[in-house]
């Protein structure tokens, strides 16, 4: 059971803040802030990485917030299967780090994308999605210039064959292989994902179905 949240802070991260107003204050969870440079996890139950612009972006998003300390227990709290959810620029540090398969490029018009976004839930199987049913069409918002997801061939064939895609867009935004918005390791603990859970947990900003991710998430 997840009773400790850490929210990790790189330099740019501007998301955090979010993030942490919606564990604590809506779920009434105990979350932290984690500085890049620290180099201990283990007092934590779970781990977001948010989203923001982490180094500024700097020679390609997440590059140089793989080499953070943090990351190596990031990796490491991973691999002993904890929850990991990376959102935004924290799926794309995820995917730096090798926690997830497949890259992010330029999305492709090259323009940055701010707007709300309609999102299939491919699966149910998963611990970030288990409140919601198969199909179902969830809303939140996009706010991208790099989250077009791209991968080889074979790499797609197999997150299609092991049910990793979580989430997929109703109306491709950014040219995304196979409208791929969200996917899971295969041992089903680390989500990294595009759109912004958590600025969809409250209606008065337009949706509260980012609520549906954690609540999920929660019941671990």
């Amino acid at each position: 059971m997840i009773k400790k949240f850490a929210v990790i802070v790189f330099p740019g991260s501007n998301c955090d803040h979010d993030a942490y107003h919606v564990l604590k204050n809506i779920f009434n969870i105990n979350v932290e802030f984690v500085w890049h440079m620290d180099t201990n996890l283990n007092a934590f139950d779970a781990i977001l990485i948010p989203g923001g612009f982490s180094y500024g972006d700097y020679l390609r998003t997440g590059a140089i917030a793989r080499f953070s300390p943090i990351m190596n227990e990031v990796v490491k709290s991973a691999n002993k299967g904890k929850p990991v959810i990376g959102i935004c620029n924290g799926f794309q540090i995820l995917l730096e780090a090798g926690l997830l398969p497949g890259s992010l490029i330029n999305n492709k018009n090259i323009k940055f994308l701010s707007k709300t976004v309609d999102l299939s839930t491919v699966t149910s199987n998963s611990i970030f999605t288990q409140k919601i049913q198969k199909d179902n069409v969830i809303s939140m918002p996009i706010a991208h210039k790099e989250g077009n997801y791209i991968a080889d061939k074979s790499t797609l064939e197999e997150l299609e064959e092991n049910d990793q895609i979580i989430f997929k867009y109703v109306n491709n935004p950014n040219g995304s292989m196979n409208d791929i918005a969200g996917i899971v390791n295969k041992k089903r603990n680390v989500l990294g994902m595009m759109p912004h859970p958590e600025r969809a947990c409250n209606n008065i900003l337009g949706s509260d179905d980012g609520k549906l991710i954690f609540e999920s998430m929660l019941e671990v």
